[in-house]
Order: structure tokens, then C-alpha cells, then sequence
């Protein structure tokens, strides 16, 4: 289900051309953890020939267990894998608090760098479904805006592209894959974390939903089947 899911999304939204040189972005949850399974497969048989490589941002709030696991399944994978290490405390301004924005955000900004200073053209992240959903609700309810984490995003400013192959896969189908597969996944332990906005967004889904993978899907396709005839 998984993968056909990701083909789906690969084919879609046309997301990989002819010598497309893509660095998976790999946490070490089971989000890129799936993601990157899928591409180390999908490497080696598909008919359009491209390149991947992998590369894990650590930090002082990293797990310690993440990055040997990581080095073990990439090895296993024959995919090269890279680690990029640096202090997230250490960047924050006088005055600020640590969150998960802010982590994100520098983090983001290690991968970009190091994906254009090695010649990537495209960087794949682990969002989900689920997590494009959140994101819509997320800019409405505190943005103002209609707007969300989108399948494929070239960036303005950089020779990069975002790809986002697990765009219609809920995260209920990763957990199922990640353990059925008898893969390990690290879930983010940082106490920043705790009171995340996403999470509240997150159960108000749920509510609204009831979980339903049909109504999901289709909020996700209303993304693409905008009326604006009927909008302001």
C-alpha cells in the first residue's frame, strides 16, 4: 500500500525527471524512515534513472540511539548517508526561547545548504498527509490564509526543489508499515515539543474527521479544486 501510494504521487505530481540528483531529508523518524526505504527500492528499478543520497541534521536535542541506527540502515540500503552536526541553542538570539519553529527552521536551512553545495536539485521531505492537512488548518485558523505544505515546491531563491513523495499517505499507514517492516522509528522527545499548536490542530481534526481516511482525501483534493468564484 505504501509504496503504491508513493509511485501514485511520484507519477502525479511528476515528481522525478531524467538524472534528478534527490537528498532524502532523514530524521530518523518513521516518516523519512519509510520514505527512505521506499526510494533506496525505488532507485534501483525504476525505468527513469536518478540518484539519492541521505543526510540526518543533529543536534544537541537528537536521541542518542538515532544516528547508529540511521548509519546501520543506510548501509544495509546502499544508499550514502551523511550527518550534519550542530547546536540549535547556540543560534538563538539574546532574549529568545527555544521552539519548535525555530529548530525547524535552522534545521531547514542546514539541509538547503548542504543539498545546493553538493549539487542535489531536489531535497525530499517526510511530511505525510496528515501533516498537509494540519498545515491548511493550521494557516486558516492562524494565519488568515489559505495555504499549505504542497507535493512538489521549487524553491524562488535556491537551484532546489522540495519533493514530498508520502503526499497521500496518512500517518496510520507509516506506523503500520514501519512495524510490520520491523524498522525503528524515533519519536521526537524534546520537551519543546510538548505544547505544540500542530497537535491541538491535530485532535480538532480528528474530531471534525472522526479519523475518516475518505474525508481526509478529500480535503486533500479540495486543494487542487479551488472555486474562486465563490471565495473573496
Amino acid at each position: 500500500m505504501l509504496s503504491s501510494l508513493i509511485a501514485k504521487a511520484v507519477q502525479d505530481f511528476a515528481m522525478i525527471a531524467p538524472g534528478d540528483r534527490i537528498l532524502i531529508a532523514a530524521s530518523g523518524g518513521k516518516d523519512s524512515t519509510a520514505l527512505a526505504f521506499d526510494f533506496s527500492r525505488r532507485v534501483r528499478y525504476s525505468r527513469v534513472p536518478f540518484e539519492i543520497e541521505a543526510v540526518h541534521i543533529e543536534t544537541e536535542l537528537s536521541p542518542a540511539s538515532v544516528r547508529p541506527n540511521l548509519s546501520r540502515l543506510f548501509a544495509e540500503w546502499e544508499v550514502p548517508f551523511h550527518v550534519i552536526d550542530f547546536s540549535v541553542r547556540e543560534r538563538l538570539k539574546p532574549g529568545r526561547k527555544m521552539n519548535c519553529y525555530w529548530c525547524s527552521t535552522q534545521r531547514r536551512t542546514e539541509l538547503i545548504n548542504f543539498a545546493v553545495h553538493n549539487g542535489f536539485n531536489k531535497l525530499a521531505l517526510g511530511h505525510h498527509l496528515d501533516d498537509i492537512i494540519e498545515t491548511l488548518f493550521m494557516n486558516m485558523m492562524q494565519k488568515g490564509e489559505i495555504s499549505t505544505m504542497i507535493p512538489v515546491m521549487p524553491y524562488r531563491k535556491y537551484p532546489l526543489t522540495i519533493l514530498r513523495p508520502l503526499a497521500l499517505v496518512e500517518e496510520r499507514q507509516i506506523i503500520r508499515f514501519i512495524a510490520g517492516m520491523n524498522l525503528e522509528g524515533s519519536t521526537c522527545t524534546c520537551s519543546y515539543g510538548d505544547k505544540s499548536a500542530r497537535k491541538e490542530i491535530r485532535e480538532r481534526i480528528r474530531l471534525m474527521t472522526k479519523d475518516n481516511s475518505s474525508v481526509k482525501r478529500l480535503i486533500f483534493r479540495s486543494l487542487s479544486k479551488v472555486n474562486t468564484e465563490y471565495l473573496l
